[in-house]
């Protein structure tokens, strides 16, 4: 028999190239499906709520207008732009050539009223005095003819006392009459220099009416201080007649006996006498009022020559320099608070319904991005408007936005006015 023949084993090599390969395309179009299911995963899966909405936005502060409260020429502004100011600091000083000289007449009409009512006062104590010694003398009536004597003699002495009253008053009258004069003068300057600057439109019209107002009310204190010179001249002859008749009585009361009819006569008169310096005390109060209320409204239209900052910030803008002539009304310093800054931003009308006024929300600035700024929602307009100029496509622009203010609380100005700064307001 034969030897059989026994035939080796195939290798493991021979049998891998046996096998089929995977083909590359099957491989690919796995792919593809894997990524396509992944993206339609992305896409419609849903989506987890936000819990902030971010906004951009432009750091602003309000700002605070210094204006003039009086015209004049600028003598001193005394910050600089970016200059810290103090609320109650005095800023800007004005000038005003007349404003001085019409003070100095101010205190001159009060002294002169006051020494009017100081001699009423004394014309009342004179009256006083008489009619207490008139009626002493009613008593007395019926006493001996050297007491009517004597007293007809001390009526002589008051009535030279009245007489030489009466003179004191001319000279004060004619004093008056100098005064009104001087004040007349300086309001005709005054109104002509404020024509002058209407006509160059420094000053609006109702200044130039209430200095023409100041120019004929000085006309007529003219007036009124002339008339009083002739009623004091009056006085003054009035007082001589008494004096005579007072010397006849004088000479009568030493011939014959005291008429007592007479001396009721005098004292009727001398109490009339007190009414009227009565009357004459209460016109000089008035007189004396009037005086130190124009006196204190010149000295507070002084006052407003100095301006003084109402809060303390910092200045934004200096419009005008030393030696410019301002009106009333003109703003001379511009002035925010740097510490009461906000986030002006802008919502989607879509997002407006997740936030309001209080919300808690982080500004963060350009230069310190890992240290965010708390702040709140303080303001929300009432109003849409369309997205920000700045957004140029046409998608953008027709969408409606609202305005919001995000008040930022820093213990340091780090957030300052014009920095542009992002914000994430919390919608938990």
């Amino acid at each position: 028999m034969a030897p059989s023949v026994v035939s080796a084993p195939e290798s493991s090599s021979a049998k891998v190239k046996g096998k089929r390969r995977p083909n590359p395309r099957i491989l690919l179009a796995i792919a593809l499906l894997a990524v396509a299911g992944y993206v339609a995963w992305r896409q419609f899966a849903p989506k987890p709520a936000a819990t902030v909405l971010s906004v951009s936005g432009r750091i602003e502060a309000d700002e605070t207008n210094i204006d003039a409260k009086v015209g004049g020429r600028l003598v001193k502004v005394l910050p600089q732009e970016g200059d810290e100011v103090k609320a109650g600091q005095v800023v800007v000083e004005i000038q005003d050539e007349e404003i001085n000289q019409q003070l100095l007449a101010a205190v001159a009409q009060v002294r002169a009223a006051q020494e009017e009512v100081a001699q009423a006062r004394f014309d009342v104590e004179v009256a006083e005095s008489r009619i207490r010694e008139a009626e002493t003398n009613v008593l007395q009536s019926q006493g001996e003819s050297q007491g009517q004597v004597e007293q007809a003699a001390s009526i002589v002495a008051a009535n030279k006392a009245q007489v030489a009253e009466a003179i004191a008053q001319v000279r004060h009258a004619e004093a008056a009459i100098q005064q009104a004069e001087a004040e007349r003068k300086l309001a005709l300057i005054e109104r002509d220099r404020y024509a002058t600057l209407a006509a160059q439109g420094a000053v609006n019209r109702q200044q130039y009416d209430q200095a023409q107002t100041e120019a004929a009310t000085a006309e007529a204190r003219v007036e009124t201080a002339r008339a009083t010179y002739q009623a004091r001249l009056a006085a003054v002859q009035s007082a001589q007649e008494q004096l005579a008749a007072a010397q006849g009585s004088l000479t009568r009361s030493r011939s014959t006996t005291l008429n007592p009819e007479i001396r009721q006569s005098q004292l009727r008169a001398y109490r009339q006498q007190k009414q009227q310096a009565i009357a004459k005390l209460a016109a000089a109060e008035a007189r004396v009022r009037n005086a130190q209320a124009n006196q204190a409204q010149i000295q507070k239209r002084l006052d407003a020559f100095k301006v003084v900052s109402p809060i303390s910030g910092v200045v934004q803008d200096r419009p005008l320099e030393p030696g410019a002539v301002v009106t009333t009304g003109k703003t001379l310093l511009t002035v925010i608070n740097p510490q009461a800054v906000y986030l002006r931003a802008y919502v989607p009308e879509g997002e407006l319904g997740k936030i309001y006024v209080g919300k808690e929300a982080k500004v963060l600035l350009d230069s310190f991005p890992n240290q965010p700024l708390p702040a709140k929602v303080s303001a929300i307009d009432p109003n849409a408007s369309f997205t920000p100029e700045n957004i140029y496509f046409p998608k953008d622009r027709v969408r409606q936005v609202f305005g919001i203010k995000l008040a930022i609380e820093q213990d340091k100005p780090y957030a300052k006015p014009g920095m542009p700064a992002d914000a994430e307001i919390s919608l938990e």
